[in-house]
This record gives structure tokens, sequence and C-alpha cells, in this order.
């Protein structure tokens, strides 16, 4: 039985938790348990399915020795060790210390954001992007879904793709994914955002587009993630700088960029782009003085 110690003050420390339960454990926890230990600034880095395989288990089990420790999943143990064993300034923004004035900390907010484009841009997989992009020129439908920091880039790409003459979709509540998934056809499209590749509200919704026999596709910070299981084509980029956030800050920028290189493909390889910028260039200037 797991019992919730969240909020009480008196609780030991998660990494405590760990070495004092770990007897108690099933074989296949005991291994994630000994793993943790080792190394658990680099299991900070690490997707759950990453930590499933360095510890020769599965996600699955990843979860179920978080609940053993009283938390509720894999991120809550994340953040855990993070209070543990980072300054409270790392948790924000890298390399940003207590004495650092606030020209020093815009610098290296904004040189963080460039050095993750820079990665992004040398380790993309244009191919991938490529057939992503044919896909939605295709597919008579493509539905984005995201939740969280990610959900306002799915907005804003569905939007953008609409623009050109795509029929593009975005709902902001993940109920409405999830049922909007489920009615998508062979042909239609399911594109996932999110960072971490392990978002319940987002696996659902994808599990319920690859049921629907939909193409699926995704844009994530992780190489192995249970979104990454599930989907065709996955574009992956993303820094260890940002993996250990409570919320995504630098991947943002870097997804909304490869969300600007898939719409631009798009545009260049659908016959529809000119006619619908036309008429989309018409209504905007109306809108402006």
């Amino acid at each position: 039985m797991t019992v919730r110690v969240e909020g009480d003050a008196a609780a030991p420390a998660v990494l405590e938790r760990i070495r004092a339960l770990s007897a108690s454990l099933s074989s296949a926890e005991q291994r994630v348990a000994r793993q943790v230990l080792a190394d658990p600034v680099a299991m900070i880095h690490q997707s759950v399915s990453e930590l499933a395989q360095v510890s020769g288990s599965s996600p699955a089990t990843v979860v179920r020795f978080c609940q053993s420790l009283g938390l509720r999943g894999y991120q809550e143990l994340k953040l855990a060790l993070i209070r543990e064993t980072l300054p409270v300034e790392r948790q924000l923004v890298d390399e940003v210390s207590a004495a650092d004035g606030p020209d020093e900390i815009a610098g290296k907010v904004l040189g963080g954001a460039a050095s993750a484009l820079t990665e992004a841009a040398r380790g993309i997989d244009g191919g991938v992007l490529a057939a992503i992009a044919d896909l939605v020129v295709a597919a008579p439908r493509t539905l984005f879904v995201a939740v969280g920091t990610s959900a306002p880039l799915a907005m804003d790409a569905a939007y953008r793709l609409t623009t050109v003459g795509v029929d593009a979709r975005f709902a902001g509540d993940a109920h409405v994914q999830h049922v909007t998934a489920r009615m998508l056809a062979a042909g239609d499209l399911c594109v996932a955002v999110s960072h971490t590749g392990s978002t319940a509200e987002t696996l659902a919704a994808m599990r319920a587009a690859v049921d629907a026999g939909a193409h699926t596709a995704a844009i994530t910070s992780f190489a192995r993630s249970p979104l990454t299981e599930l989907v065709r084509h996955a574009v992956v980029v993303g820094s260890r700088e940002t993996a250990y956030r409570i919320e995504a800050m630098t991947s943002r920028i870097v997804h909304l960029s490869v969300l600007d290189a898939l719409f631009a493909l798009v545009v260049v390889r659908s016959p529809r782009s000119p006619g619908a910028l036309a008429m989309i260039a018409d209504v905007i200037v109306e809108h402006r003085m």
C-alpha cells in the first residue's frame, strides 16, 4: 500500500525514502531504485522510457516504483529529486546564479535559447519533417493535440496551416482532443506536441488516433518516451539544458521553430497555398489601420 506524503513537512527526503523502502520493493522496482540512487542527477534528465531502459525494467515498472514511494508518478519523482539536488536558481534557468544581475540573467536566458536552436538545427531529421509535411498536404484533416505549455504552440500551428488551405484543428480541452482524435479516419493525421512525451492526456488522444487508423506524428524532446513509441513519425529536438524544468521553457522556442519549418514546407509543397494566402491577405487588411 502506498501512502501520500506530499505536503508533510516531516516526510523524509525522497532519496532517503528510496533507501528505506528498497528491501520491500519488487525485484524489478529494486533495479529502478538502484539506478536512481546511483545517479539521481542523471535520472532528472531522462524520460520514463530512458530510465526503464537503463534499469532493465519497463515504463510501467518505473511508474509503480514511484507509486510505491507515495508519489503520483514519474514527474513528481523528478520534481522531488530536483528540489533535493539542484540549487533553486538552477531549477528555473541553467547557469543562472543568485549573484547575477538583470543583464546577465537576460543574456544567459537568451543565449541558452540561441544555443538550443543551433543544436536543433544541426540535429533535426529533415527527412522526417518532410514526411510529416507531405502527410499534412495529403490528409483530409490534421488534428493537433497538446496540453500545458505545448498547447499554445499546437494552436498556433493549426491556425497557420488553416491560412494555407489545410483543414487543421486544435481544441484547448483535453477531452475534446481525445474525442476528436477517435473520430479521425484513415488518411487523416494527428500531430502531438509534447516536451516530455509522457503527458497522460496527450498520450490518450494519440492512442485514440492510432485506434482510428490515422497517420501519427510528434514534435518532442526525448527520443525514447511513451509518445515516440506510439507515433509513426517523430521529430526529436530539445536539449539536456531544458530536460529537468518543471515546465518546458527553451524547448518551447525550439518546438515553435520546428513548427515554423513544417509550415514553410507545407507552403512550398501544397498547390492550395498561393490562393489561400491571397484570401487571407485580403481578410487581414480589414483588421489593419
